[in-house]
C-alpha cells in the first residue's frame, strides 16, 4: 500500500513508523526539513519538504498513484485543503484528516465532508479522542489503561500488580481452573521494561503491568482478583476547561448516577464559557496550582482529579499537588513522552497520551480487510486489534488451538452474534465471528494476512 503522511510531527512520524514497520510504501511530507530529516534517517521512508497543500509538493510525494493519504498537520485548514487537492487533481481513493478544531466538528456542519463539498473520508478529532479516554480512565480508576472493544461489550485493563496482588506467582493455567466463570484473559505482560504474549505456564510476579481483555460485566470482579479496590466516584475535579475538560463534565453531567464535578480554569474567557455551557457543574476560575482554590475545590474529599490543561507541566504537578491534599486518584494528560516514566515516582494513578490515542485512531481506519478496531499500546509496542472473519480468511471454520498465530499474538475474546465469550483453544473460528487479538508489533503484519482477502477499505 502506498500511504503519504502529511506532518512529521509526533502523531505522523508514530504512524510513518507503523505503516513502514509492515512494508508499506511511506512518504513523510512536511514543511520542517529538520522534521522530514528527523523521519528518513530513523524510519524507512522517504521524505519530501514542503508544503502540504501544495499539488507540486504532492505530486513529487507520488500522489498519482497513492493508495491513501493522511493529513496530520499542525493545522486544520491544511489538512482539508490536503485532502480536497489528495482528491481533485489526484483522485486519492482514501483520505484522513485530523481536525482541531471544534466548529469544525459540530454534527449540524457534518455535510461539509461530502465527496461534492470537502471530500474527507475520516475526520479524527485529537480532542475528542483524549475525552474518551479520560472518561475511560474514570470508569475503571484503578487501571492505568483501558480501552473498550465489541461495542463495549469488551475491556482492555492495564492493571500494575502490587505486593498484595492475591495471585502472584499463580500460574496463568492455575487462574483458569481456580476461577473458572471469569470471562477474562491475561493477553499482555510487561516485565523489567520488556513486554510479551505471555504462555499458560508463565506466572505474575509484583511490579508486573498485565493487559487484561474482560468481558464488561466482569470488569469489577476482574480488578478485585488482581488485587485492586473498585470504588464509585462522586466528586470530580477537573482542572482545565477547555474543550477536554468541557466535553468531560458535560458526560459526567449526563450520567444517571449524580457525579459532583468542580473545573478549575485559569483563563477567564473560557472559564465564563463552561459556566454558561454546563448545568450543575461549578466552575472557579483561577489556577489549578493554587493550593487555596484546590482546597476550595475541595480537593480533599475528591474522588478523582482530572488535569487536562494544553501545558504538561502544569498537569502533572497538578495531579501532584492534588494527591498530597489527599485526593484518592489523579489522572493526568502528558503530551511529552520523556515525562510517562515519571508517573509511578510521582504516585500519579493514570496519565493519557494523545498522540497514542490520536494514533490509534488513524491506525483503525488505514488497517487492511476487516480490521473494526485497533488500539496502540506503549510507545508503539503491541496492538489490540478488533477484526471480522470472512468465508475466505484462513482462520475461519478452525479451533483456536490449530490457528498458526504468531508467539507474540494472543486471542482475547470472541464475539459469536451478540454474545461474547472468552476463547479457549477449543473455540471454532468461524465466517462472522468477531475477534479481539493482542499483538506485539514484529507480528502485526501476520495478523493483518490471516484477516485480508482483498484490499478492503471501508
Amino acid at each position: 500500500m502506498k500511504v503519504i503522511i502529511c506532518g512529521a510531527g509526533q502523531v505522523g512520524w508514530q504512524i510513518a513508523k507503523h505503516l513502514s514497520g509492515e512494508r508499506n510504501d511511506v512518504t513523510v511530507v512536511d514543511n520542517n526539513p529538520d522534521l522530514v530529516r528527523r523521519a528518513t534517517d530513523t524510519l524507512d521512508v522517504q521524505g519530501i519538504a514542503g508544503h502540504a497543500s501544495y499539488p507540486d509538493v504532492l505530486d513529487r510525494a507520488g500522489a498519482r498513484d497513492a493508495d491513501m493519504i493522511i493529513a496530520a498537520t499542525f493545522s486544520d485548514e491544511v489538512n482539508m485543503v490536503t485532502c480536497q487537492v489528495a482528491h481533485s487533481v489526484f483522485s486519492v481513493p482514501r483520505k484522513i484528516a485530523r481536525l482541531r478544531a471544534q466548529s469544525y466538528l459540530t454534527a449540524i456542519y457534518s455535510d461539509l465532508y461530502r465527496r461534492d463539498h470537502m471530500p474527507i473520508d475520516v475526520v479524527i478529532s485529537p480532542e475528542k479522542e483524549v475525552a474518551e479516554a479520560a472518561l475511560r480512565r474514570l470508569a475503571a480508576p484503578v487501571a492505568f489503561d483501558t480501552q473498550s472493544f465489541l461495542g463495549g461489550q469488551a475491556q482492555l485493563l492495564g492493571i500494575s500488580l502490587g505486593p498484595d496482588c492475591p495471585v502472584l506467582n499463580t500460574p496463568l493455567r492455575q487462574l483458569t481452573d481456580l476461577f473458572s466463570t471469569l470471562r477474562a484473559v491475561v493477553v499482555g505482560i510487561r516485565r523489567k521494561g520488556q513486554l510479551f504474549a505471555p504462555d499458560p505456564a508463565d506466572q505474575l510476579f509484583e511490579d508486573d503491568q498485565i493487559y487484561v481483555m474482560s468481558h464488561r460485566e466482569d470488569v469489577n470482579r476482574t480488578l478485585e482478583i488482581f488485587g485492586k479496590l473498585v470504588t464509585r466516584q462522586h466528586r470530580v475535579v477537573i482542572i482545565g476547561g477547555g474543550n477536554v475538560g468541557l466535553a468531560v463534565a458535560r458526560h459526567l453531567e449526563k450520567r444517571a448516577e449524580r457525579v459532583r464535578v468542580k473545573i478549575i480554569e485559569r483563563t477567564r474567557a473560557v472559564a465564563e464559557r463552561a459556566a454558561d455551557t454546563l448545568e450543575r457543574t461549578i466552575v472557579l476560575h483561577g489556577d489549578g496550582l493554587n493550593m487555596e482554590l484546590l482546597n476550595e475545590a475541595s480537593i480533599g474529599k475528591a474522588d478523582a482529579v482530572l488535569a487536562v490543561t494544553d501545558d504538561d507541566k502544569t498537569n502533572v504537578l497538578a495531579a501532584v499537588r492534588a494527591k498530597t491534599a489527599g485526593c484518592k486518584m489523579a489522572i493526568c494528560l502528558v503530551n511529552d513522552p520523556t515525562l510517562h516514566s515519571l508517573m509511578g515516582p510521582l504516585d500519579i494513578d493514570a496519565f493519557i497520551n494523545p498522540r497514542s490515542t490520536t494514533v490509534s485512531s488513524i491506525l483503525r481506519h488505514v488497517r487492511q480487510g476487516r480490521i473494526r478496531g485497533v488500539y496502540s499500546i506503549g510507545d508503539a509496542e503491541a496492538e489490540v486489534i478488533e477484526a471480522q472473519v470472512l468465508s475466505t480468511s484462513s482462520i475461519s471454520g478452525q479451533l483456536v488451538r490449530d490457528i498458526d498465530f504468531p508467539e507474540g499474538v494472543l486471542v482475547g475474546a470472541v464475539q459469536k452474534g451478540d454474545t461474547v465469550i472468552t476463547p479457549t483453544g477449543a473455540t471454532r473460528i468461524e465466517e462472522g465471528d468477531v475477534i479481539v487479538l493482542f499483538a506485539l508489533a514484529k507480528d502485526v503484519p501476520d495478523v493483518e494476512r490471516l484477516f485480508q482477502v482483498s484490499i478492503d477499505f471501508f
